[in-house]
């Protein structure tokens, strides 16, 4: 399995790489309970540090050193960057502080909500226009959020903030002509410098610091970078091999691990609020994808008469 887009236009498909990236990302919780002693923010932190060397080995052997220098001498990309390295910090801090606080459905939840929060933003910045299924989707998922915002408001900011978060995230990425892999490299260079502040924070503290305390605790903080940067690797591959919508269908695989991972193994309760939450967003995700179903054979119909 190579980890070049570029040099395997050949293959078929990019389904194992899907795969691979989703599963990854579903198990996260599994690595995050292991590190459970770390401060979350002091987490972030360390993650972001041993995310950029191992970023910075793989574009050596991808050799896209000229990609990033391109990147960092266009004042406008340096600065889509900046603002889209903030949100991706954003995201990971309240997704690694929802886990270690227990609060699994939460992010389950806001990760399903992540791709209707995309069409709503498409909508609202930049144009895009909804079929009348897809705002039926919408509504059903405003109508779960509602719920949540009556008998689990407690917790509706994670869900909310971690759609919000990703979906401007990826907003902003879509306007940067940058890679996937050359893009995170940039981002972790920009966030390093508060990284280390952090991480100095720590080492300072009465407490100390949680990397250097014993051999296995490092061992799983550099581990971050590897957790970071590989489903990246693989999603970017799976990106440029499959269709938009086979692809859309698979990211639900993800939010889907974490709720039955807080369901069998965090021991959550699951309230009939957050039950009916869910039930609500699954409704959603099928009438949306559902929709692009049809409408991709029908373009695909289309295609092939013309």
């Amino acid at each position: 399995m190579t980890l070049d887009p570029d040099s395997d236009q050949g293959q078929p498909s990019g389904l194992p790489h899907a795969l691979g990236a989703y599963i990854l990302w579903g198990f996260l919780p599994l690595y995050l309970l292991l590190v459970t002693n770390v401060p979350p923010f002091e987490f972030v932190g360390w993650r972001i540090i041993w995310t950029l060397p191992l970023c910075l080995v793989i574009i050596a052997l991808r050799k896209q050193f000229p990609e990033i220098r391109r990147a960092v001498t266009h004042p406008r990309v340096l600065l889509m960057l900046l603002v889209s390295s903030v949100l991706i910090a954003i995201n990971w801090f309240v997704y690694i502080w929802a886990i270690m606080q227990g609060n699994v459905y939460a992010a389950s939840l806001g990760y399903y909500l992540n791709p209707l929060i995309n069409v709503l933003l498409g909508t609202m910045l930049l144009g895009e226009r909804l079929s009348k299924w897809q705002w039926v989707a919408v509504g059903v998922a405003a109508l779960a959020v509602a719920l949540l915002a009556a008998g689990a408001l407690t917790t509706l900011w994670i869900s909310l903030s971690l759609a919000f978060s990703f979906g401007l995230y990826g907003m902003v990425r879509k306007q940067v002509v940058v890679g996937a892999l050359p893009g995170l490299t940039i981002e972790s260079a920009i966030l390093l410098l508060p990284a280390a502040g952090i991480a100095y924070v720590y080492a300072v503290s009465a407490a100390g610091p949680s990397f250097g305390r014993d051999v296995t605790m490092s061992l799983l903080i550099v581990l971050s970078g590897v957790v970071t940067a590989v489903p990246l690797l693989l999603f970017a591959i799976a990106a440029r091999r499959m269709e938009y919508s086979t692809l859309g269908f698979i990211q639900y695989l993800a939010p889907t691990i974490v709720f039955f991972l807080g369901l069998f193994v965090f021991g959550e309760e699951l309230k009939p609020v957050q039950l009916m939450s869910f039930v609500l967003i699954w409704t959603a995700v099928a009438i949306f994808l559902g929709d692009l179903w049809v409408r991709s054979r029908r373009a695909k119909r289309e295609a092939l008469a013309a």
